[in-house]
């Protein structure tokens, strides 16, 4: 089986173990279904965060653990997990294994990978428990000792993961002017979503100079799209009665405005109520989610990196430029034809997925389209419409949450793959536009 079929399958057997778990007596306090328990374990190992049961209430402590644990290494990588393991105990990791693992980490050579994997996790640790400690200051006092650690460790391992489930009814709309919680959680969810290549690069060099050119388009372009999307969800929700126009001070509405602008790069989590959105920032929240975050990062998402170079192509067709330039580097004919390809086998899956829905569910559209780009992008924001699918419409969101945690990296394998062609046809033409 090549790399992209055992990983896909490797996913599949892990959300079906979770389903089960999920679905004991044990795991939850009645009325959760298999449909149910199946739905949440696809949403936690794709890192997506979107729900048909409240968490905390509907599962017990023992259903969050496992929950917590599911979104843990599906975010961090299953195959990265198995590979740790055989270290730890001293076993060998073949070449099959390091063939997969190096898809999940979305990486063009096995070399390394070792020292990668460890990078994953022990960024991974000190992250979320830097997040569980600073949570804990807020949350313990409001919720008693057991419960208020119990809350900080599973908002940041949810974060940091950039699953965007919660043990809150309301998310996060609780803590919506609370400096602490909103920076501790973004904090998390930008670290986590630059990816672990650029956390290594800027843990060795420390430098913008000897940055590669990945690093630093992934870094121009994040600090771009937040502060775009920071000013302009601010200037469109300022005076909306139902989302920042509810707050009373001007610092609540500008920490309110930073958090909606940075979780739809798929962390999932919300302070105000998302149905209540004008129309024009569900778009643009829209065009966010489908961006996501970075490669080998716990993001999801077309990815940063694949934005830029499809817009530098843009630019250097209407230079006409043969060669795409950034930071004094030169990106060759074949990235953007990977990001053609990946851009539009993204656009036809969201474009299918959304018409089989619109056959089924008689639910308003722009919520319907809020949906499906939450699910590609594994996000799990909201504007209610999954609560109201058929089974029909839920089992078409799984796979599509399926396939945007692992299709890019089934694509990816495709598209490194190199074909010599056996014969060579004339040039012919054709006329564009």
């Amino acid at each position: 089986m090549p790399p992209p079929g055992l990983l896909t399958a490797l996913y599949a057997i892990f959300i079906s173990l979770g389903a089960v778990v999920l679905w004991l007596p044990i795991s939850h306090h009645g009325g959760v279904g298999f449909d149910d328990a199946l739905f949440t374990s696809v949403s936690a190992v794709t890192v997506t965060g979107l729900i048909v049961v409240d968490t905390g209430s509907a599962f017990t402590i023992f259903g969050q653990v496992v929950l917590a644990l599911l979104i843990q290494l599906g975010g961090l990588g299953l195959m990265a997990f198995a590979v740790l393991l055989l270290s730890a105990l001293g076993l060998p990791v073949g070449m099959p294994s390091r063939m997969v693992l190096r898809e999940e980490v979305n990486q063009t050579s096995i070399s390394g990978l070792g020292p990668l994997v460890r990078l994953i996790f022990s960024v991974a640790i000190v992250v979320e428990a830097a997040g569980a400690v600073v949570l804990a200051f807020d949350l313990v006092p409001r919720e008693g000792w057991a419960m208020g650690i119990w809350h900080a460790i599973f908002h940041s391992v949810s974060a940091f993961n950039n699953a965007g489930f919660s043990t809150f009814p309301d998310s996060l709309m609780g803590y919506a002017g609370d400096v602490s919680v909103n920076v501790a959680i973004t904090l998390m969810f930008i670290i986590s979503g630059l990816g672990f290549v650029v956390i290594s690069e800027l843990l060795r060099k420390r430098e913008w100079s000897p940055l590669s050119l990945h690093s630093k388009l992934m870094l121009s372009g994040t600090a771009v799209l937040i502060a775009g999307s920071w000013l302009l969800f601010g200037l469109l929700e300022w005076t909306n009665p139902a989302t920042l126009g509810g707050f009373g001070s001007v610092h609540e509405r500008v920490l309110a405005s930073w958090f909606q602008a940075v979780t739809p790069r798929t962390a999932g989590f919300n302070t105000i109520d998302t149905t209540a959105m004008r129309d024009s920032t569900a778009l643009m929240t829209i065009g966010l989610m489908v961006v996501g975050g970075g490669p080998a990062s716990t993001a999801g998402g077309i990815k940063v990196t694949t934005a830029i170079v499809l817009l530098l192509g843009v630019v250097a067709f209407f230079r006409r430029r043969r060669q795409l330039t950034a930071f004094g580097r030169s990106l060759g004919t074949d990235e953007v034809l990977k990001v053609l390809a990946l851009v539009t086998v993204s656009a036809i899956l969201m474009f299918g997925v959304l018409f089989a829905l619109t056959i089924t569910n008689d639910i308003d559209f722009l919520p319907l389209v809020f949906e499906v780009a939450s699910a590609f992008g594994t996000v799990g924001l909201s504007m209610g419409a999954t609560l109201e699918l058929d089974g029909w419409g839920r089992a078409v969101i799984m796979v599509l949450m399926f396939a945007g945690r692992v299709g890019p990296l089934a694509l990816g394998f495709f598209l490194a793959t190199r074909a010599v062609p056996r014969v060579k046809y004339p040039a012919g033409e054709i006329y564009l536009g």
